[in-house]
């Protein structure tokens, strides 16, 4: 008895969980956590559940907007052709034939989800899709938004240190800047006339007036760090800073 939709209807199954696989590969490869971009590939593939925050975040990113475009449209076309297949499968037969290829789907359904469950295969199968992506595409990016976290309130900024700025004139280990959740990631300094870049300032560098400093840390933190004055009310903003970030830290964890 022939059995060819059966078979390519299981087939549609199986090449349906390769590419959620690639997919998930894909997006963890644009820096996404396996779990997240796990939920992102099978949603995108299904076309259920893709309406969260979280997907919102995921297809701000070029590449990976990329990714979840593909995996919709080739899902569009295999649940098609897996709901067309299932139809094919059982129209027109007896009780009996109809009973024995539903079981047989069963089978071949239960092998499958062993398949995907796998955890050698799954191994195995990861290793062979990352190498292929990485020989023959460029998805592997760095998106630096998220791992900054940009999005979630912290930012890259600069401003220029002004004559009565509380920085002006102390060294960066006696600002302790660190202690507010903020870093300098790096100065432009005017010397000899010919403004130069300090990367990676150590803590022993002397903050002058007219530097541009290069700063990372919470958005609101930068703002207000601008903005400081020298003076007992410059340094009471410090320890208010301070235990604003410590406060910030205890309802992150």
């Amino acid at each position: 008895m022939p059995l060819i939709a059966l078979i390519s209807l299981l087939l549609v199954v199986l090449f349906s969980i390769i590419v959620v696989r690639i997919g998930t590969i894909a997006l963890k490869m644009t820096g996404l956590s396996r779990d997240v971009a796990a939920f992102q590939a099978q949603s995108a593939f299904s076309g259920v559940g893709f309406t969260t925050s979280e997907s919102e975040y995921v297809v701000s990113h070029p590449v990976r907007r990329k990714i979840i475009r593909i995996l919709m449209l080739l899902g569009s076309a295999g649940i098609t052709s897996a709901m067309a297949t299932l139809v094919l499968t059982f129209i027109g037969r007896t009780p009996y034939e109809m009973l024995e290829r539903g079981i047989w789907l069963a089978i071949g359904l239960a092998a499958l989800f062993v398949f995907a469950r796998s955890k050698l295969i799954d191994r195995g199968l990861s290793w062979i899709i990352e190498r292929a992506l990485e020989r023959f595409t460029n998805i592997r990016v760095y998106d630096y938004e998220a791992l900054l976290g940009i999005t979630r309130g912290y930012t890259i900024a600069q401003f220029r240190v002004r004559g009565d700025s509380w920085l002006a004139g102390k060294r960066l280990r006696e600002l302790r800047l660190s202690d507010e959740g903020v870093l300098i990631l790096g100065i432009y300094r005017k010397i000899n006339g010919e403004e130069r870049y300090l990367g990676a300032p150590r803590g022993d560098t002397i903050i002058q007036v007219g530097d541009l400093l290069i700063c990372y840390g919470h958005e609101e933190t930068l703002k207000n760090l601008s903005k400081r004055i020298r003076g007992p009310r410059g340094d009471e903003e410090h320890r208010e800073a301070v235990l604003k970030e410590q406060m910030r830290r205890i309802e992150e964890e």
